[in-house]
């Protein structure tokens, strides 16, 4: 690649450009584009509703993991009534694959039976998965200590072995932000556990839980400590971060709380007794107080609220938000949910977006959103602030030129070029001015300057692109636009962008060369440059 960039010049340019960016795809952006996995437990509902719940993410879903698969006293395999193979066809229908979790629901006696019965209970894992038509096992085995530790490892080594070719095998493991080794946490060998399995959902919530003091289900230090014990163990690509759709909540003065309510319950609470709801920045966590009177008793998730003063830690959209951009600065594989249905459904709305690192808040609902959040991904644009793209803001000269040496990862060549007296010494893109200029793909506007404030034209650019690629293969390309005439400066660069499908006029058959072109435009025409080089 070095030598290559070192090679490059105005006659080889476009033979570099092919190899440069098929490399760089074929060794990491690639991945980058493809979506984040997204896996979801279902455990609330029955099939009906969570086919619902399931049609309500539109499209966010890899995998669903419902409670097919719970461990009796002796360790062995029941199969719940919550089993319904309709469901499963109904997700295979959508390309929605069925992981059903295995559980002893914390019941420690049980899970150990587990691990006793391994090879029994594989056996009958990997018969079932076969009978109902799964794709595979999700091992969710809690409430263990340490001294399980190397069977539980030895447990998911044998399923792997005896689970059909093709079937996924993955394990939920407890968040470990201060890398304790005995107890519940000490049962979780990470680096065991991923050695056989597809990946590690990290439960990364219950930080304050059933009985213990009043504080968030999940702050934002708690799982990104949990995500770096993680790494230490396992690639991040095998790495998957638990989101919680649930919040819990507290009684004042009284010595026993934290019990479970979903996040659509929240809301109706809010609402009724006029909460107020502030966002902890600390923890980057929603929290609401309401206050029940004498005569205002209500009943949820099966418990009378008494009248008094409670507390809620919960989950909203910022909360979550916070959390889905550490899987993009991290790396990670993608996220889990624990569980559909508890769930706002507006959370769906930005929810894929961030999760594949489009989290400019200008950008969710924006035609060029997808582009967008690519060029994000691939490092070749960047937002004016952490959540601000500006899409309709003009692209600049100065713009114009980093997103460019960016995307080719230029390199100064030594030649003179640049060093223009209205960027020298006091401009933010001088650097990536001056390499731009020196490979001759943009040039000054006379009078040493460079105007690196000024807006780009679509003629501009297409210039500028086709000095990228070369243009012969076009030469014999004709003009579909009528605005366009042969005499026009840019009619050959405009011709061979078209050409190559860079390039897209308006619908009236115009291509206006002297419009600007806007930030949300340019994603898209680096986004298409991607694809054709691939």
């Amino acid at each position: 690649m070095k030598k290559a960039k070192a090679m490059i010049n105005s006659h080889i340019r476009a033979v570099f450009f092919i190899v440069m960016v098929s490399t760089v795809l074929l060794s990491g952006f690639a991945e980058a584009q493809a979506s984040r996995f997204n896996m979801t437990y279902s455990y609330f509902g029955g099939p009906g509703d969570v086919v619902g719940y399931v049609d309500r993410t539109k499209g966010a879903l890899q995998t669903v993991s419902p409670s097919y698969f719970d461990i009796d006293a002796e360790g062995n395999l029941t199969i719940t009534g919550k089993f319904d193979p309709d469901f499963v066809r109904e997700m295979h229908s959508r390309g929605i694959e069925v992981v059903p979790f295995l559980s002893n629901h914390w019941d420690r006696p049980s899970g150990r039976a587990a691990l006793e019965n391994r090879e029994r209970l594989a056996e009958q894992l990997a018969d079932a998965v076969e009978e109902y038509d799964l794709d595979g096992v999700h091992v969710d085995i809690e409430n263990l200590t340490a001294d399980d530790r190397d069977n539980y490892v030895d447990f998911v080594r044998i399923l792997r072995e005896t689970l059909p070719e093709g079937k996924e095998i993955s394990a939920a493991v407890a968040a470990n932000p201060k890398g304790i080794t005995y107890g519940w946490q000490g049962s979780y060998d990470y680096e065991g556990l991923a050695e056989y399995c597809d990946y590690l959902m990290i439960m990364a919530y219950d930080e304050a839980a059933e009985g213990s003091a009043p504080g968030p289900v999940a702050s934002i230090t708690f799982v990104e400590d949990a995500i770096k014990y993680a790494l230490d163990r396992v690639p991040a690509g095998k790495i998957v971060l638990g989101i919680p759709f649930y919040g819990r909540y507290w009684k004042s003065g009284e010595q026993y709380g934290g019990y479970g309510i979903h996040m659509t319950m929240v809301g109706e609470l809010i609402e009724r007794y006029n909460g107020k709801v502030v966002f902890d920045e600390y923890s980057a966590s929603p929290k609401a107080v309401i206050t029940v009177r004498k005569g205002q008793e209500t009943v949820i998730s099966g418990r009378r609220l008494d009248p008094g003063t409670y507390t809620i830690w919960f989950e909203n959209e910022q909360s979550i938000k916070y959390k889905l951009r550490l899987v993009q600065k991290y790396g990670l594989k993608g996220t889990g949910s624990w569980s559909l249905g508890q769930e706002t459904a507006d959370i769906w709305s930005f929810y894929s977006s961030w999760l594949n690192g489009n989290w400019f808040v200008d950008t969710e609902d924006h035609w060029a959103r997808k582009a967008i959040a690519e060029m994000e991904d691939r490092g070749w644009m960047k937002g004016i602030s952490s959540t601000l793209f500006a899409p309709d803001n003009s692209l600049t000269r100065a713009q114009a030129a980093v997103i460019l040496v960016r995307a080719l990862e230029l390199e100064a060549t030594g030649k003179s070029g640049g060093h223009y007296s209205d960027v020298r010494g006091m401009h933010w893109a001088e650097q990536e001015i001056d390499i731009i200029s020196q490979h001759d793909i943009m040039k000054g506007v006379g009078s040493g300057k460079f105007a690196p404030d000024k807006p780009v034209t679509r003629e501009q650019m297409a210039v500028m692109l086709d000095r990228i690629f070369g243009g012969r293969e076009e030469e014999e390309a004709e003009c579909p636009f009528r605005d366009i005439t042969s005499g026009h400066w840019a009619y050959r660069s405009i011709v061979a962008m078209n050409a190559r499908g860079i390039f897209e006029g308006y619908e009236d058959g115009t291509f206006r060369p002297g419009e600007y072109i806007t930030r949300a435009q340019m994603a898209v025409l680096m986004s298409r440059v991607a694809e054709y080089i691939e």
